[in-house]
């Protein structure tokens, strides 16, 4: 008999980049965000396996949410912005229009400023999702919003072009429940302190 896994994807609480509406730099929460997820803590099961994105916001949500014994995950990096790195939408939307219209609409080639694309992302967070080993109980995964996105579309099997279709907030849970790579998603719950 397989046991359930269950992944509890979080968001983190609002960074300074996002403020700007500009690619992720590796940048710290703001000091709101910081204060939301401080307010979350306790929110998420205590017994739960913790793994989190290779970003600062992502860390420091971790921290502020008071999950311990946390390990790192390249697999589950935000997507690789390339030479686009702290840059906002507007900016390099009036630099390379172009580019910036390819990336949002060939998401099986495109890549923001030499970094990855779509396509990318969703595969690489794939190849994280079939490593899950059956019956691991419960795994709380602080991730980049987009890595939620990625891990959505290969858990329901739809197309790169859906990753543009989903929204993400912040601080929120998509959770995952299944086994052997079949995955019932429960989307973007707000996550509420204890």
């Amino acid at each position: 008999m397989h046991r359930t896994t269950r992944i509890l994807f979080v968001t983190p609480a609002l960074s300074v980049a996002q403020r700007k509406a500009a690619f992720d730099d590796d940048g710290p929460l703001d000091p709101a965000g910081a204060a939301q997820a401080r307010a979350a803590a306790g929110a998420l099961p205590a017994d739960a396996r913790v793994v989190v994105s290779p970003s600062a916001r992502c860390t420091e949500t971790a921290e502020a949410l008071g999950l311990t014994n946390t390990s790192s995950s390249a697999e589950l990096a935000g997507v690789d912005a390339g030479s686009w790195r702290g840059r906002t939408l507007d900016e390099v939307g009036a630099a390379e229009p172009g580019a910036l219209g390819r990336w949002l609409t060939e998401p099986d080639v495109a890549a923001p400023g030499g970094g990855e694309s779509v396509a990318q992302v969703c595969a690489r967070v794939g190849r994280w999702l079939g490593r899950v080993e059956p019956g691991a109980g419960r795994l709380v995964a602080v991730v980049e919003p987009d890595v939620v996105r990625a891990a959505v579309v290969h858990a329901i099997g739809a197309p790169p072009a859906a990753f543009w279709r989903l929204d993400v907030e912040p601080l929120t849970v998509t959770e995952f429940t299944g086994r052997l790579d079949r995955w019932n998603v429960g989307l973007g719950r707000p996550l509420t302190g204890a």
